[in-house]
């Protein structure tokens, strides 16, 4: 069984230009076997809570794990990592180039603090599943006020 590596932070690291995502996306309209040497994909993710969690899944399916990374702080998440490509048939011709390969990285930030010893993430049948306790609300405490 291969661990999924999680990595506390204070700060994330801003997210790369989406010019250079804009011109590579246009590229490969025209021609689906155009490739940049390093293309940038961000994966599919559902964020869904309940009273006590957040509950995160991510759609990343032919990822190891040893390419998979997760760095949490108590308002947001980090996941990053590389899709491999895999090895065409020789003398084949694309027709279609939807899937994508190459490095990821997705920044979702948390409707809620999250309580940071209580962090359990699984991968299973291409789904990464994040699972984040809430952080409890603090207790109130009624203060008298004084006249004058």
């Amino acid at each position: 069984m291969g661990y999924i590596k999680i990595r506390f932070s204070e700060n994330f690291n801003q997210i790369g230009s989406k010019f250079g995502k804009t011109i590579q996306d246009l590229f490969r309209l025209i021609n689906p076997t155009f490739v940049l040497s390093e293309r940038n994909w961000e994966p599919q993710m559902d964020i869904y809570e309940t009273p006590h969690e957040i509950i995160v899944l991510v759609e990343i399916a032919g990822i190891d794990e040893e390419n998979l990374e997760l760095e949490i702080n108590s308002k947001a998440m980090k996941i990053y990592g590389r899709r491999n490509e895999i090895p065409r048939a020789e003398n084949s011709t694309y027709r279609l180039a939807e899937i994508r390969y190459g490095s990821f990285e997705r920044i979702l930030f948390f409707p809620s603090p999250i309580d940071m010893d209580n962090v359990n993430a699984s991968y299973l049948d291409g789904l990464l599943q994040v699972r984040l306790s809430k952080l409890r609300a603090g207790n109130s405490y009624k203060i008298p006020i004084s006249s004058g």
